[in-house]
């Protein structure tokens, strides 16, 4: 006769695109985010928090216009049959906070906010449905010197997460000038909005194809080294040609004397920039703009995008950040459709292994831009604004591959341990005298015996233990497990009778100088690292 039958176990499962968190991983991104927090204050930014659910309807016109707006976020009907949404970013929430408190707040407002948002989308390696940002955006300044501002904020904050000139860029571009582009070619309307996108995509290319990958992206289409096809733009030659004088400046300035006979920089311009691709791109200079709005003079849109780059290239000159920390770069193309002008994007120039185990460079940790209109949906009129994004969990990755995201501050509690369990009001009264002097302590909650509450307390990253038995309480004095020296020693010793004899890392001392000798430890260990 068949026994009762057990019951389903329900299985623990994570949702494909989120990821649980660590206490390394929280201490290392706390640690990295308090660097942020003291540059963006350094700027005169003051923190703000918006909730992370929002009326559908207030995230922004980028989304998709459906009955049920599920595609790219994750929605929601509450009781009174409203759409609510968990936000897609920190900007659209922050643009309805402003426009509903707009009279108080101080114009321009600075603000900066860190917290995670949700895309629902199609998950994969490095793309997660759940990640952290961290925001700072001025709010009610038309000026680009806001632009420029926030292009240099950006540089410092690399600086001082601990990446190093030529390790990462600050590359700024201008929606305007993209959109005149796309008019001067013929591709402005709403009919070619298709093909825009997939003229943007190719010029996003640059850096990795090369000007000759990008002038196939934008023609007939590419085949790679696989042998895959990508079907291009289907543009003429004299639609490549005109988007080539953006994104390709160094043959367009050879010819009007911006750059010498051999190809390098003239008098006054910064360095040439290798990229990834072999591609050798020169950043446009206050020269080479004037130049580009010579040549476009009669395009107002794009002539005001000029404008506004080469203001941002001499306000960043001025304030000592030159081309290898602040680039133009025509290159540079933002997503959401909010944009409005200047957009920047935060790039990484170093290699690291790719999934195929080949270097691959880094790239993009943050961006942002011009947003003058996202505001403005709540009140009637445009409101300028403009603002920097960063993502929290690809720039830790980041930080870890080049080894500046360290261990320090992680060590876990001193653990005393339980020896006599008719004791416990005195073992709480160890554990309190180290916790009323400011040290990470707990006191052993488990049945298991001693080496089991060791091998607990080598799991809690534990600088040391305490040990005291009856012995110890009638003779005033406890036993001290230095963990990390402990392990040290023990790698010398062969046998367990030896270990047992010698007990490494472990010594005693009087029961009034537990707080004085653990501190001093703690502080020995701190030295030693």
């Amino acid at each position: 006769m068949a026994g009762p039958k057990k019951p389903n176990k329900l299985q623990p499962r994570l949702p494909r695109g989120f990821a649980d968190r660590t206490p390394e991983d929280i201490r290392a991104v706390e640690r990295m985010m308090a660097t942020i927090r003291g540059v963006y204050e350094r700027y005169g930014f003051e923190p703000v928090e918006t909730p992370m659910i929002e009326y559908t309807d207030a995230l922004g016109k980028f989304l998709p216009d459906q009955d049920r707006p599920n595609e790219g976020v994750f929605s929601f009907q509450d009781d009174d049959e409203q759409w609510l949404s968990l936000r897609y970013d920190l900007t659209a929430p922050l643009a309805r906070y402003v426009a509903q408190n707009f009279e108080a707040l101080p114009k321009p407002y600075r603000s900066y906010r860190a917290g995670w948002v949700f895309r629902n989308e199609k998950p994969g390696p490095g793309r997660f449905r759940q990640f952290m940002q961290f925001d700072a955006d001025t709010v009610g300044a038309a000026s680009v010197a806001a632009d420029a501002e926030i292009c240099m904020m950006a540089a410092d904050t690399m600086e001082a997460l601990g990446f190093q000139r030529g390790q990462y860029v600050i590359k700024v571009n201008n929606r305007k000038v993209l959109d005149g582009v796309m008019e001067a070619i013929g591709l402005g309307g709403e009919e070619n909005a298709g093909r825009r996108l997939t003229v943007l995509r190719a010029i996003d290319k640059l850096d990795r194809l090369g000007i000759e990958g990008v002038r196939q992206l934008l023609g007939e289409g590419r085949k790679d080294e696989s042998g895959d096809f990508t079907k291009g733009a289907g543009l003429d030659a004299n639609q490549i040609n005109q988007i080539d004088l953006f994104i390709n400046a160094r043959a367009h300035s050879a010819k009007v004397g911006l750059l010498k006979p051999d190809g390098g920089p003239a008098s006054g311009d910064d360095q040439i920039v290798d990229q990834p691709s072999g591609h050798k791109f020169y950043p446009y200079s206050p020269r080479q703009i004037d130049h580009m709005l010579e040549l476009f003079q009669d395009d107002p849109l794009l002539n005001s995008g000029l404008v506004d780059l080469r203001h941002i290239s001499r306000f960043c000159r001025a304030a000592g950040y030159g081309t290898r920390r602040i680039q133009i770069d025509p290159s540079v193309v933002r997503g959401l459709e909010y944009y409005t002008g200047p957009v920047f994007e935060a790039q990484l120039t170093f290699e690291v292994p790719g999934e195929d185990g080949r270097p691959v460079v880094f790239g993009s940790v943050g961006g942002g831009g011009r947003y003058d209109g996202l505001v403005g949906r709540f009140r009637g009129e445009n409101v300028p604004a403009t603002g920097f994004s960063i993502g929290v969990s690809r720039l830790a990755a980041a930080l870890k591959a080049i080894g500046k995201l360290g261990e320090e501050g992680a060590s876990g509690p001193v653990v005393v341990t339980v020896m006599d369990r008719d004791r416990m009001a005195d073992y709480q009264r160890m554990v309190a005298d180290l916790r009323n002097a400011g040290l990470r302590a707990e006191l052993y909650l488990g049945g298991s015996g001693m080496k089991a509450q060791l091998k607990y307390a080598d799991r809690r990253n534990a600088p040391c233990a305490v040990i005291a038995g009856s012995d110890e309480f009638a003779a005033g004095r406890l036993q001290i497990k230095d963990l990390l020296a402990g392990k040290a020693q023990a790698a010398d010793i062969a046998d367990h009778e030896t270990w047992r004899e010698e007990r490494p890392g472990q010594f005693e001392i009087a029961a009034r100088d537990l707080v004085a000798e653990v501190r001093a430890l703690i502080e020995r260990q701190r030295s030693d690292l």
